[in-house]
C-alpha cells in the first residue's frame, strides 16, 4: 500500500470517515430512538384525551394560585394554549430524560458494545467521532422538541380548535402574535436543554455504561432544582443551571419580559461550552480499551 509522507494511507480523508448520514440513519434505527420520539409524538394525544374525558378536571384548587396553574386552566382554551401547557409539562421531566439519553448514549454504548476501539482504528479521528456524535445526538434532540410543539399543535387544533393565545395574567394574545410567542417558547426551551446535553455528553466519555451517563445527568438536575428550591441559597440559586428554565413566560406578558430570558440563555451558552470543551479534553486523552 502507497503512503503518503505523514504515514498516511493515499486517498485517506478524515472527512470520509464517519459521515453525518451515515450515523444519522444508524441512530434512527435503534429502539430507543424510535420509542422516544413515538412517546412525545402520542403524548399531546393522551393529553387531550384526557382533557375531553374529564372536563371539569381542570377547574381552580388551592394549587392553582400562581401562572403554572393558570397554564393547566388554560390548557384547553386553543391549540396554541394546549402546545404551551405540552411543552411546560414535559419541560420539567420527560425532555430532560430524552435529552440525557441521546447525549448521553454517543459514546458510552459503543464503549459498551467495544467498537468504540474498532472506530478508532478504521482510522476515525477521535475529534470527528466526537463532532459526527454530538451533532447528531443534538439534531435528535431537536427533532424531539418539535416533534412535541408539532404534536401538540396539531392535536390542539383538532381537539380545541385555533383561537386566540389566554395569557396566565388574564390577557388574550391575538393567534398571529400568539403563534410567534409559542414559537419563542420552543426556542427557548430547546436552549434550556442545552446543559442537560453537554452533561450527558461529558459523562458519556467519562464511563463505559451508557446508562450510568444518562442516570447521571439526569440525577444531577434534579439535584440542581432540588437547591435551586432552596431559598436559604439566596443569590447563589442564580448560578444553577435550570435556574431560568421558567423564563420563557415573559413571552406570555404583555408587553414581553424577556430579562430572565436572556440571562438564561448565556447561563445555559455558558454551562453547554464548558461541558462539552470538558467532554472534549477528556476524551482526546483518554486511553481506550472497550
Amino acid at each position: 500500500m502507497t503512503t503518503v509522507t505523514d504515514g498516511r494511507a493515499a486517498g485517506w480523508l478524515a472527512s470520509r470517515t464517519l459521515r453525518y448520514p451515515v450515523e444519522f440513519r444508524r441512530q434512527l434505527t435503534r429502539r430507543r430512538t424510535k420509542m422516544a420520539l413515538g412517546f412525545l409524538a402520542l403524548l399531546p394525544l393522551l393529553l387531550a384525551g384526557a382533557f375531553k374525558l374529564n372536563p371539569g378536571g381542570n377547574g381552580s384548587g388551592s394549587s392553582r394560585q400562581n401562572a403554572y396553574g393558570s397554564l393547566v386552566d388554560l390548557a384547553t382554551g386553543s391549540a396554541l394554549n394546549f402546545t404551551i401547557f405540552s411543552l411546560f409539562v414535559s419541560s420539567t421531566f420527560l425532555l430532560i430524560v430524552v435529552v440525557a439519553l441521546f447525549c448521553g448514549d454517543t459514546i458510552a454504548s459503543e464503549a459498551s458494545w467495544g467498537s468504540l476501539r474498532y472506530l478508532l482504528a478504521v482510522p476515525v479521528p477521535r475529534s470527528r467521532l466526537l463532532a459526527v456524535k454530538l451533532s447528531v445526538a443534538l439534531t435528535y434532540c431537536a427533532i424531539a422538541v418539535l416533534l412535541l410543539s408539532g404534536s401538540a399543535m396539531l392535536f390542539g387544533w383538532i381537539f380545541f380548535g385555533w383561537h386566540d393565545l389566554g395569557t396566565p395574567l388574564g390577557g388574550v394574545l391575538p393567534a398571529g402574535t400568539g403563534t410567534g410567542r409559542v414559537l419563542g417558547v420552543v426556542a427557548y426551551l430547546a436552549i434550556q436543554l442545552l446543559p442537560i446535553a453537554g452533561l450527558a455528553f461529558l459523562l458519556s466519555v467519562s464511563t463505559d455504561a451508557p446508562l450510568g451517563a444518562v442516570g447521571g445527568a439526569v440525577l444531577l438536575q434534579i439535584i440542581a432544582n432540588i437547591l435551586d428550591a432552596v431559598t436559604a441559597l439566596g443569590d447563589l440559586r442564580n448560578f444553577l443551571p435550570g435556574h431560568y428554565d421558567t423564563g420563557w413566560l415573559g413571552l406570555l406578558a404583555s408587553p414581553m419580559q424577556t430579562e430572565d430570558m436572556i440571562r438564561g440563555t448565556i447561563s445555559a451558552l455558558l454551562y453547554v461550552t464548558v461541558f462539552v470543551a470538558l467532554g472534549w479534553w477528556r476524551f482526546l486523552r483518554k486511553d481506550v480499551v472497550s
